[in-house]
């Protein structure tokens, strides 16, 4: 097991940082700061070919990576009881993922798969399991999003069908509109062939419970507390370098009917460019709004901070700024990781070098074989 803590960019090549208490330093690795050159190591995926720029267009400008796919399922003041559930959910869903790429498959169907997994595990707050607005009802929402041509589908409002990032996905390859919601979205899921389910049958004990904390003495916007517990993203780059992303929700619990939140807006809960990287986040939902969380790092990163760094440094100026907390996961497109939650906990799980490496806590990081 290792236990350590992912930090950003600074510009000594020894800094003595104080955090929780403790004095440690730190060792400068390609623009950014780990405790170790071996962590650092851990966080970058190394490129296998660099191909001739120029020669066939954007396509050929990619570099050929080795592919890699990373999940997280929520962030925020995650019980104790929930730990073990959440982290198991993670793995088993970063290994959905890992599978469909190491068949061959596309970036896309990778991240699907990934959050599809999700959804069906009533550990966190997506598909079954999703938290409950004020009417006691279902109300979902989904976006993804392929840097390849900025290509996006979205949903939201979504009350009796069982994997709302499934209906995303045919929003983006097969609607000629990017976002689509209530009535609308049920119509264009119904002839697309996706068959509904009784919006009761989506709803968990958990959920039932969460509300009724909630009507008695709630506190609006704790999305990831014993009710809310895990918004969910993948983030995936293909042999082909092409880079997806997919983020799926509940929302708020005790969220007014109707409430839409970060998650289906590009640029917010989510965003991917090839030539840049890939981003999905979980958190407080308007703040991550208001900011443009998603884009905001991939901005960062286009003006040469590193994954990690960019993700640390936007993080922490989202909440310095609305006093809210979030938590994200980036690949660039290069396959470098960052992973960074200002909230009490985040489960976030890839695989890398026939391990799988996962967290929940700050400066966290256990691994164990993939199999």
């Amino acid at each position: 097991m290792i236990n350590l803590m992912l930090l950003g960019n600074v510009h000594a090549e020894i800094v003595p940082i104080l955090y929780a208490a403790h004095l440690i330093a730190l060792t400068k690795k390609d623009g950014g700061l780990c405790v170790t050159t071996a962590y650092c190591e851990a966080l970058e995926y190394p490129t296998q070919e660099r191909r001739v720029e120029g020669s066939q267009g954007d396509r050929d400008d990619k570099q050929k990576i080795q592919p890699i796919i990373i999940v997280h399922g929520g962030a925020g003041d995650i019980a104790n009881s929930k730990v073990q559930g959440k982290l198991d959910g993670v793995k088993l869903a970063v290994i959905a993922g890992q599978e469909v790429l190491n068949r061959g498959g596309s970036a896309l169907d990778a991240v699907e798969a990934a959050v599809v997994s999700m959804e069906k595990d009533d550990n966190f707050n997506a598909g079954y399991g999703s938290v409950l607005n004020l009417r006691g009802e279902v109300e979902m929402e989904a976006s993804m999003m392929s840097g390849t041509n900025l290509d996006v589908g979205a949903v939201t409002l979504i009350k009796d069908f069982p994997h709302p990032i499934s209906i995303a996905h045919k929003v983006l390859t097969e609607s000629p509109h990017a976002f689509l919601g209530g009535e609308g979205a049920k119509l264009f899921a119904l002839e697309k062939g996706f068959t509904t389910v009784p919006p009761e049958s989506l709803i968990s004990g958990n959920a039932r419970e969460a509300l009724r904390k909630f009507l008695v003495h709630g506190e609006l916007g704790r999305a990831e507390d014993e009710g809310g517990v895990g918004t969910v993203g993948a983030v995936a780059i293909d042999a082909q370098g092409s880079v997806a992303v997919a983020t799926s929700t509940g929302g708020i619990n005790g969220k007014a009917v109707g409430r839409i939140g970060d998650t289906p807006q590009i640029g917010s809960g989510s965003y991917a460019d090839d030539k840049i990287g890939g981003v999905s986040i979980t958190g407080h939902g308007e703040s991550i709004l208001k900011f443009c969380l998603a884009h905001s790092i991939i901005k960062l990163m286009e003006d040469g901070a590193n994954a990690n760094t960019a993700t640390m440094n936007a993080v922490n100026a989202m909440t310095a700024r609305l006093n809210n907390t979030a938590g994200v996961i980036t690949l660039s497109n290069k396959g470098e990781v960052g992973i960074h939650f200002s909230s009490n906990r985040m489960s976030w799980a890839y695989v890398k070098d026939n391990k799988i490496f996962y967290g929940i806590e700050h400066g966290q990081v256990l691994e164990e074989p993939y199999k």
